[in-house]
């Protein structure tokens, strides 16, 4: 079952639950992916990668409002984004944890023959090809940079 075949049914279960969260997180996704799939010079097919890239962008963006309705101290709106994230955050591949990335980070670098800072790019797009959506860019950044220094 494709994502979006995953998707379509989880928002009938939803309006049947009458869970709003739900559904306004899966509409929010499904109408991310028509896009994706329709916009020009498209195949209108989306691999794995996209979709998951396109979770991850969602997601994105609800955290930003997330945390601007927290600073703002609007409680109610922070909730609800929160409710969102973590019905978007299931669609995502299992997350590796901080030891198991540090040790697949570890291979790339050992892979591509990496030895200081001046390859972290060619570390980095191994990694985010390799661990797309099971760890998010910001901590690869973070475990690459404290790998090669």
């Amino acid at each position: 079952m494709t994502l979006k075949e995953r998707i379509n049914q989880d928002i009938k279960e939803a309006m049947k639950a009458k869970n709003q969260a739900a559904l306004t997180a899966l509409r929010e996704l499904k109408s991310m992916i028509l896009l994706e799939e329709t916009k020009e010079g498209g195949t209108g097919n989306l691999t794995e990668a996209d979709e998951i890239a396109i979770i991850n962008k969602a997601l994105k963006q609800r955290k930003e409002s997330y945390e601007m309705f927290a600073s703002q101290g609007r409680t109610e709106q922070a909730a609800e984004q929160q409710a969102v994230i973590a019905i978007m955050e299931k669609y995502l591949p299992q997350q590796l944890s901080f030891e198991e990335a540090e040790a697949k980070i570890r291979e790339i670098i050992a892979s591509v023959g990496a030895t200081s800072a001046k390859d972290m790019g060619k570390v980095m797009g191994q990694a985010t090809k390799t661990l797309a959506g099971k760890v998010d860019n910001k901590t690869l950044a973070e475990l690459v940079k404290k790998l090669l220094s």
